[in-house]
């Protein structure tokens, strides 16, 4: 049977019309389950402009290169087959946060193709494919059994390179609102948080746009989701202040709660810090890994003072440091 990846090149030649299209995916979807991976590589390939404003270009385009090339070697297009080179090569784009090579790599263990049968492994993959948007993977993952905590091997990688920078890298005085600027240096040091710090994660959830409302409803300057506000006592988190304040909380238990590691703390801000816990450390998103790598520029320090009293430490910290000294 041509793979899905032929046909959407032979599409590509022919020029064919986007009806033509939808028909070869209508007819294609009821073998989803069975096909091989790259049944779904139609279907990412229209979205990968979303994946591209999700995450880092840099990030996006190496994954995407060590997906195809994991492709090629699973495959056997152009190159002598290699399952065990392609698996390799998927585990990297799967670690830059490339959810295709995540369903991949999954469905290579759910059927034990290049790789040993481990449906262990195969449902941490379909489960960090299914949190970035991708439906199949959803569907797989209950094919398998449902999410594990263990972390694969070859996910178990250090956060992103950190920035050798010794001083923070943006200079907000000349770029954001002044009130604003003004507001959080006179707040962040009432919750022991540095306002470079503070202004960084503002820049980066709502480019300090007061009124700034995504569609999973996380409101306001510092994108407080309804809980977070009702957490910290946010009536109106469209009032600067008010917003700024619950924002600057969360932070500080953040800081104690991964004990001053900004990679950490922003990962978590992003992604919740239960997923930072999940994947022992900054998880494997395209967009997840922009945001820590923008912040921890923008700061410019890996650490960042706390206060024990606050919270106690993570329980999975330990695990993450351990999981980084592995590497």
């Amino acid at each position: 049977m041509r793979s899905l990846h032929s046909v959407t090149r032979l599409a590509a030649a022919q020029d064919v019309t986007d009806g033509a299209k939808a028909r070869i995916l209508k007819n294609m979807r009821v073998s989803l389950l069975i096909l091989a991976p790259l049944s779904v590589a139609l279907s990412c390939a229209l979205g990968a402009g979303a994946a591209r404003a999700q995450g880092g270009e840099t990030d996006s385009n190496r994954a995407a290169s060590l997906r195809q090339e994991a492709i090629a070697y699973e495959h056997g297009e152009g190159v002598a087959r290699d399952p065990l080179r392609a698996a390799a090569l998927y585990c990297a784009s799967a670690r830059l946060g490339d959810m295709q090579a995540q369903y991949n790599l999954g469905w290579m263990y759910a059927h034990g193709r290049g790789v040993a049968r481990d449906d262990a492994a195969a449902a941490f993959f379909f489960q960090a494919a299914a949190e970035q948007g991708l439906g199949v993977a959803e569907r797989m993952l209950h094919v398998v059994g449902g999410a594990t905590d263990e972390v694969p091997e070859c996910l178990r990688a250090p956060p992103p390179d950190q920035p050798a920078v010794a001083r923070p890298g943006v200079n907000y005085a000349l770029t954001a609102p002044r009130k604003i600027v003004e507001l959080v240096h006179k707040m962040a040091p009432q919750y022991q948080v540095e306002p470079q710090l503070a202004l960084a994660i503002i820049a980066a959830e709502s480019n300090f746009n007061t009124q700034a409302l995504s569609p999973k409803n996380a409101q306001g300057l510092m994108q407080l989701i309804p809980e977070t506000s009702e957490r910290f006592n946010v009536k109106n988190p469209y009032d600067p202040a008010q917003n700024i304040r619950g924002g600057l909380t969360y932070l500080r238990w953040l800081l104690a709660y991964f004990e001053g590691d900004v990679a950490l703390v922003a990962a978590a801000y992003n992604a919740g810090e239960g997923k930072v816990e999940r994947y022992r450390g900054v998880p494997p998103y395209l967009e997840t890994r922009a945001y820590v790598q923008r912040i921890l520029k923008a700061v410019g320090a890996t650490a960042h003072p706390f206060d024990r009293t606050v919270a106690p430490p993570s329980p999975a910290l330990e695990r993450i440091r351990l999981a980084l000294r592995r590497k």
